[in-house]
């Protein structure tokens, strides 16, 4: 018999893998596999189509409705808000705030300084100095009344307490030491006693919690809750693996169902609208725009160029009976100036050229 191989072999594909996965795993793994999987993939495959329309359809939704109104909101918050600031700030503020900060360096600042510099600082050099002088005295008065204090409490309190610490206190504590001792010694004996009651009470105790409660609570961890636990653990584990399979399985026939509807939508709508534009519209737009717009636009044209030459002949003709008019009321003037010759405009040198081709044909 040979040896049973334990690594993987270099070549080993996923199926070997999946194969070895199985027999390791025993044929309750396996049994239980297969019906989990088909299961939930019966219910997650509603779900991740309609997870995936409702993707879709935010993407058409994003891109058709929310960011060109997200863009107009931020123009119009822009226009109502922020330009108008910009300008307050720029053209108001600013200006007011310079002109209180000049105002304010004016009228409080130049002349709080000229007090602190030639009002304050002398008065405030000459309290110090009377002060300095002020606290000599009191600080040599001080000196002598602590030394005659220190004096006193020497002599007063520190050399009668130091008596009273050396021939009272001291044997008194002495005293009281020896009997603290006498009663600590009975103490420990009292002690030792009461934990050797303590430490039989407490092993009974011990003994008892231990075969009421701990021995039985390991058998049932042992015998009845770790299997348990552990079928649920693989079945948990199976309904985990299931659920990323049926989502990976759904994904890939949603994307099916995506790219039939896709195809049917544009052989159905898309190609013949298509069809319809390049073949039947755009011929139609054409030949409505040579034969109906196109000559429409001339017309148009003629009329506007026409309005605009009996405008300049009507202006002209204004302007040669208003200079009549002035020679028969004020006379030809004393002094003639030198006309200076103006070339006239191309709109005036039009309508002068149709004035004489009509005058012509007249």
């Amino acid at each position: 018999m040979g040896m049973v191989e334990l690594e993987k072999a270099p070549g080993a594909g996923p199926r070997e893998e999946a194969v070895r996965r199985s027999d390791a795993e025993g044929c309750l793994v396996v049994a239980i596999r297969i019906p989990v999987r088909i299961v939930v993939l019966v219910l997650v495959l509603p779900v991740r189509m309609v997870w995936d329309a409702l993707v879709v359809a935010g993407r058409v939704l994003r891109d058709t409705v929310l960011r060109p109104f997200g863009r107009a909101l931020a123009w119009l918050g822009r226009a109502v808000f922020v330009w108008p600031l910009v300008g307050a700030w720029r053209y108001v503020l600013v200006p007011l705030a310079k002109g209180a900060a000049w105002l304010g360096n004016v009228l409080l600042v130049v002349p709080a300084v000229w007090v602190y510099r030639w009002l304050l600082t002398p008065v405030g050099h000459g309290l110090a100095w009377f002060f300095l002088g002020v606290g000599a005295v009191f600080a040599a008065v001080g000196r002598g009344l602590y030394a005659g204090l220190a004096w006193l409490a020497r002599y007063v309190v520190v050399v009668p307490a130091a008596w009273l610490y050396a021939w009272v206190l001291t044997p008194v504590g002495h005293a009281l030491a020896w009997c603290g001792r006498g009663l600590a010694w009975c103490g420990r004996g009292l002690v030792r006693c009461l934990g050797m009651v303590v430490t039989g009470v407490g092993m009974a105790l011990y003994w008892i919690v231990r075969v009421l409660l701990v021995l039985p609570a390991l058998e049932l961890w042992r015998w009845v809750l770790t299997p348990v636990g552990r079928v649920l653990a693989v079945i948990g584990r199976e309904v985990l693996d299931a659920l990323g399979h049926a989502w990976r399985i759904a994904g890939h026939i949603s994307r099916a169902v995506g790219r039939f509807l896709g195809t049917l939508f544009r052989w159905t709508v898309a190609e013949p609208a298509r069809w319809a534009y390049r073949s039947v519209l755009t011929p139609v737009g054409h030949a409505v725009r040579d034969t109906v717009l196109r000559p429409l636009a001339e017309g148009a044209r003629g009329v506007g160029r026409a309005a605009r030459q009996a405008l300049g002949s009507a202006r002209l003709s204004v302007r040669q009976a208003r200079a009549d008019v002035r020679r028969m009321l004020f006379g030809e003037p004393a002094k003639q100036r030198t006309a200076v010759r103006r070339e006239p405009s191309a709109a005036e040198a039009r309508t002068l050229g149709s004035s004489t081709t009509a005058l012509t044909k007249d």
